[in-house]
């Protein structure tokens, strides 16, 4: 089974050994030491989801977030927020933006693997039925222009015992071909059917 890629981005060191050794085991890890150097890292590498730092010099994690999000293959990536501050207002402002999660310092080994297995778990699932809702989309937009063609006779339609005209709702009489060809997408090859076979042959042979 191939792992999941986790992007780590923070200017600490320290923050970054830690998430490392708790993560390895399970998953790829890539680190990046700013906001600017992950989005340069995401040039050329799809993480699975991404833990970024809300606090970092050259760029913080909002900036970082909204940047992320404007680039449409990541628009659905999953990415926390890596903090060590308790501010429920600062956290309030990130689930407002989007932010998928916190992961708060110290680090809680058994909570950061959990919120990570979860959002994945939730990004797999998402990926599976926005693939399934596309497959639908496709299938009703095929249904659709085959419906479109097809037109159907309903109703009682009145038909001349005699000589089988059909007459419309104007009172018009028409041929029953002609009817069916006009109210419907079907077409006509002629034949001869057994009986008219039977009958036509006889009718030769009382000539002769």
């Amino acid at each position: 089974m191939n792992k999941k890629t986790v992007l780590v981005v923070d200017d600490e060191p320290l923050s970054v050994e830690i998430l490392c050794n708790l993560l390895e085991d399970d998953y790829n890890i890539v680190k990046a030491g700013s906001g600017r150097e992950a989005l340069e890292i995401m040039k050329r590498l799809t993480p699975d989801i991404i833990l970024l730092d809300l606090v970092m010099g050259d760029m913080d994690g909002y900036e970082a977030y909204s940047a992320i999000r404007k680039i449409p293959k990541f628009d659905g990536t999953p990415v926390l927020f890596i903090t060590a501050l308790a501010d429920v207002e600062c956290e309030a402002i990130g689930l407002e933006m989007g932010v998928n999660d916190y992961i708060h310092k110290p680090f809680s080994p058994d909570l950061v693997r959990l919120r990570i297995k979860n959002h994945l778990a939730f990004s797999q699932q998402r990926s599976l039925l926005l693939q399934r809702s596309e497959e639908l989309q496709a299938i009703n937009a095929n249904l659709e222009a085959a419906l479109s063609q097809v037109r159907r006779l309903e109703g009682l339609i009145p038909i001349c015992s005699y000589c089988h005209k059909i007459r419309d709702d104007k009172a018009i009489w028409y041929q029953l071909e002609e009817y069916i060809s006009d109210h419907s997408e079907a077409r006509f090859t002629h034949g001869i059917c057994p009986d008219c076979m039977k009958g036509q042959l006889n009718v030769i042979t009382k000539i002769e």
